[in-house]
């Protein structure tokens, strides 16, 4: 469903009279009534591209039901390809939409922006800023409109379900990379593009508030810690001001009350694991932005909350571009010298947990009812009593058991399963040249226990043991994985073997683990060589 009229429209981008007819979403046409479809959101890109220089529609991924998933580039000028933008001055932010597919604001408030963006070319935004736009991450799951799915969303009545065409979901998949959607992400987006900022749009299930939209930044604590203080101080601050007090949009920082009847324990934001991709995206030294819209607010004040977030998200980029690159070539830098001479001091987070921000967050709070009889997470109402209170904010996670970061991983066996995982994530492996003898770590285990309940289709690992000190003589071949890379933290966490979100974690190393009959373990097969080395390398 898509049409073109003759409008005058208000933007963000200031007060601009057309004389030609404009593409409108689905969303507009209808009054919001409705959410695209997946043909209408290829309609609506393919005009854009048709009609303006500075958009060019290239694909991300193929659904495993077939459907292509869009990636719009809008830019001014249009770059030939991302290898042209080595010495591009500009910043390169990635906005996705639909991941979940019945969380539709996204969707349809990108395609506005795009729109948008290319109604003025010459804006300090596409001056300084390489926009790259995916509407509907999820086509598979788009396509299953029902209006049995989310029925506690307030509009569109119908929509698409959450999980993709494998029956998976896909903000679980960064690590595994199971799903050719996420592999597109990783592959075609992060891997090639380099965004220095990803935004990630979502609809929230949570506590009740006023505010209409919400969103987080990247919070595992092995990523870079001056990026996520960068983010909790600076950045989102900033972002939180502009929307409220230039757009007249009401926001908060995303989380859910830890206790519906008793704020004064706090405002969480809990998903802290790489599982997710705006966490992921932290681990690769880049700044990445979880958007929630809330659920209870009207799709049409939902979507014009979730454009103009976006909108304050770019500007921010287009105005700190220097700041932020500079940030983020430390970062990388750091990242190298860490793993090439990791110190004492250098440790990796096998087990964390949220503590509050430096600042409080203030909530404009409805307050929760229960329900008689019901149990679960379905057990409150939202009453017609509002508050506003301000609460911690539990969103800062730290370590409460580490592990020492190694110079290096080695793994013998040739798995193509892990291979090819960490080729996709972007990791840099070589080999031995020749046999060599080396000092190594050995991790011994003692315990070895599946989850009891299956976790996007795989029973999940839980590991005990220790690291024993052993020298080794490794073949010729050995496959060597050194953390002195950019990616380094990234590949620290897919091969430590308690790490809560790596290979091991998600069943790739488990026929190496245990013997066909007998009790007890096999070695792991990855082994940590701690100090740095002369290594012989192919």
């Amino acid at each position: 469903m898509m049409k073109l009229v003759m409008v005058t429209v208000l933007l963000g981008l200031g007060c601009v009279a057309f004389g030609q007819k404009e593409l409108l979403t689905t969303a507009e046409l209808t009054d919001y009534q409705k959410t695209s479809t997946y043909a209408e959101v290829m309609d609506f890109l393919t005009a854009l591209e048709n009609s303006s220089p500075y958009a060019r529609l290239e694909t991300l991924a193929r659904t495993t039901e077939g459907r292509d998933v869009p990636l719009l580039i809008v830019a001014n000028p249009m770059p030939e390809s991302y290898q042209s933008l080595e010495n591009d001055p500009r910043i390169v932010v990635y906005i996705q939409g639909n991941i979940h597919a019945g969380e539709v604001e996204g969707k349809e408030a990108t395609q506005m922006l795009a729109r948008d963006l290319l109604k003025n070319p010459d804006s300090d935004i596409l001056k300084n800023v390489v926009v790259l736009i995916n509407p509907i991450l999820n086509p598979d799951g788009n396509e299953k409109f029902s209006t049995k799915n989310r029925t506690n969303q307030n509009g569109p009545s119908s929509v698409g379900v959450r999980y993709n065409g494998q029956h998976l979901d896909l903000n679980r998949d960064a690590m595994k990379l199971e799903t050719p959607e996420i592999r597109g992400v990783v592959t075609q987006v992060l891997n090639k593009w380099d965004p220095e900022i990803l935004v990630d749009c979502h609809t929230t299930n949570g506590s009740y508030h006023e505010e209409p939209t919400t969103f987080v930044w990247q919070m595992n604590p092995n990523g870079n810690r001056s990026l996520i203080n960068f983010m909790r101080d600076q950045m989102m601050p900033e972002v939180h001001r502009t929307l409220w007090d230039k757009y007249n949009v009401e926001n908060i920082f995303y989380g859910e009350f830890i206790d519906r009847m008793d704020y004064s324990k706090g405002w969480i934001s809990y998903a802290a694991e790489p599982r997710y991709l705006v966490n992921y995206v932290g681990l690769r030294n880049r700044l990445a932005i979880l958007n929630e819209n809330y659920v209870y607010a009207g799709f049409k004040t939902r979507v014009n909350a979730n454009y103009h977030l976006l909108l304050s998200i770019l500007e921010y980029a287009s105005e700190n571009k220097e700041s932020i690159r500079n940030l983020l070539a430390d970062a990388d830098k750091a990242a190298v010298e860490r793993g090439a001479n990791p110190a004492l001091a250098d440790s990796f987070a096998v087990r964390y947990k949220g503590y509050p921000t430096p600042e409080k967050i203030t909530i404009k709070a409805i307050e929760a009812d229960t329900v008689p009889g019901v149990k679960g997470y379905w057990r409150y109402k939202a009453s017609d009593r509002k508050v506003t209170i301000t609460v911690p904010y539990i969103a800062d996670y730290h370590a409460t058991e580490s592990t020492a970061f190694p110079f290096a991983y080695l793994m013998e066996i040739r798995n193509d399963g892990v291979l090819e995982s960490l080729k996709l994530h972007g990791i840099k492996v070589e080999q031995l040249a020749e046999a060599q003898k080396l000092t190594v770590e050995r991790f011994k285990i003692s315990g070895l226990k599946p989850a009891n309940r299956l976790n996007q289709g795989h029973y999940t690992n839980s590991i005990t043991g220790q690291f024993v000190t052993e020298e080794k003589e490794f073949p010729q071949g050995t496959y060597v994985i050194r953390t002195a890379q950019p990616l380094g933290g990234l590949a620290a966490y897919l091969l430590e073997p308690r790490a809560d979100d790596g290979l091991l974690f998600w069943n790739f190393f488990d026929r190496y683990l245990t013997p066909q009959w007998g009790r007890g373990y096999y070695p792991y097969p990855v082994f940590r060589l701690m100090e740095p080395s002369d290594l012989n390398l192919n």
